[in-house]
Parts: structure tokens; sequence; C-alpha cells
């Protein structure tokens, strides 16, 4: 997981934290613009969970500068695709946070990336199943919790087409783990993911697919 606030002076390339390097992922790469926390964490909050929607036209502009880190290895026809909620769920906040977050994202990178062609396809997977509040669970405990949560309305849109896979924070990886392997299952040929903000600790972490000994890798914590 890599951040725009964190990775500059680093070489992030195949780089791995220690999960990615026990269970490898199926997407190619993840990043995030900041930790979650201060000033970042109470938008976030304010976006969820007080109904603030015009929060996500800041939010979105951070996405922006994070999704720009996987510019030059991603291709330059990605589909966009938010992390689904529940019908429910979303019914009763009254959106999906990760939509409008994307879509603010989009209309930024429209404007700073004009020849980047990313499109907006945040039908193509759906939340079939109400899960539990991965708030109060532990990283197993996620893990099961979205067996079978998520399913992709049309496979035709995704055949050989690299998504870029957006939700508002990274804690554990288990909703873009599932996501990612439902999409690739699919058709996806590549995978990315990219969040406004990630709850681990000031780590980069990046999965190479071409890596063939990912035991190898090693994961860089700073300690300051």
């Amino acid at each position: 997981m890599e951040g725009v606030r964190f990775a500059g002076p680093f070489p992030v390339e195949g780089l791995l934290c220690s999960l990615c390097r026990m269970a490898p992922p199926e997407f190619e790469r993840a990043v995030a613009y900041a930790v979650y926390q201060d000033e970042l964490r109470e938008m976030v909050h304010l976006l969820k969970y007080e109904r603030m929607s015009a929060v996500a036209r800041p939010l979105g502009r951070m996405l922006a500068r994070a999704i720009e880190m996987v510019e030059a290895e991603a291709g330059n026809d990605l589909l966009l695709v938010a992390v689904p909620l529940f019908p429910s769920k979303e019914r009763e906040r009254g959106y999906n946070q990760a939509v409008l977050i994307s879509d603010a994202a989009l209309a930024e990178l429209k404007k700073t990336r004009p020849e980047w062609r990313l499109q907006a396809a945040h039908g193509v997977i759906r939340r079939v199943k109400d899960t539990q509040s991965q708030f109060e669970l532990t990283p197993k405990g996620r893990r099961r919790n979205l067996q079978g949560a998520f399913a992709v309305a049309d496979r035709s849109l995704l055949k050989g087409r690299e998504v870029l896979l957006v939700d508002d924070i990274y804690t554990t990886g288990a909703t873009a783990r599932a996501c990612s392997r439902v999409l690739r299952r699919a058709g996806a040929s590549k995978v990315w993911v990219a969040t406004v903000s990630r709850a681990q600790p000031e780590m980069v972490a990046a999965w190479d697919v071409a890596s063939a000994d990912a035991a190898s890798q090693i994961a860089v914590w700073d300690a300051g």
C-alpha cells in the first residue's frame, strides 16, 4: 500500500507488505493519498456518516493525486469502478461515498490528464450480500464476512479490460481483495486499487505480479 505523502523518496517497485508476501492479492498495486487520521479522517467521516456530500469534491482531488501514481504502469483505457454498497445501505445513506469520490476524481483527472482515457463503470460490480460492518471484525473475520459478497453484472464489459477499483479507505485490504478476485474471474485483465486513505502504518507495499519469487521481496517501514 503506497501513499502520495510517503512514497516519494522511496523506490517502490516490487516492494511487498508482509500480508502480500503471505497471500498475494489479485490486484496489481494499491495506492492511497494519506493515512486515515486527523483532518482526512474527519472529512471521510463527514461524507460517510453526516451526509455532507460536498466533501466528496476535495476528497476526489486527493484521490486523483493517488491515482496518478499508477499512471505510468496502468493502461490508458481504464474502467473506473467504485466499491459497491449493499442496496439497502446505500438507500439509507443516500449515496455511495465511493462513487461520489471517484466521480470527483474523474472530473479532476479529465482536467489534469486529458490524454488518460478513464471511464466510470460503477455498475459493473454489485454487492449481493448484506455484510456485517467490517470495522468491528478481525482481519480473518473480514475475509470470511466478504465471501460471496460481490458479483459482476455484465462480464462482457470486463473482458480484457483494466479496472481501477476505488474506495474511501484501505484497512486490511479484504474488500479490495474480494472485489479484485471477482473482477479478475469475470475477465478483467488487471485490477488497480486507489483509495483516499489507508489505515495501515507508514508502509510502502506494492504487489508486482511479474515477480516469480514474492517471498524474496521486502517491505519498507518508516519508524519516524
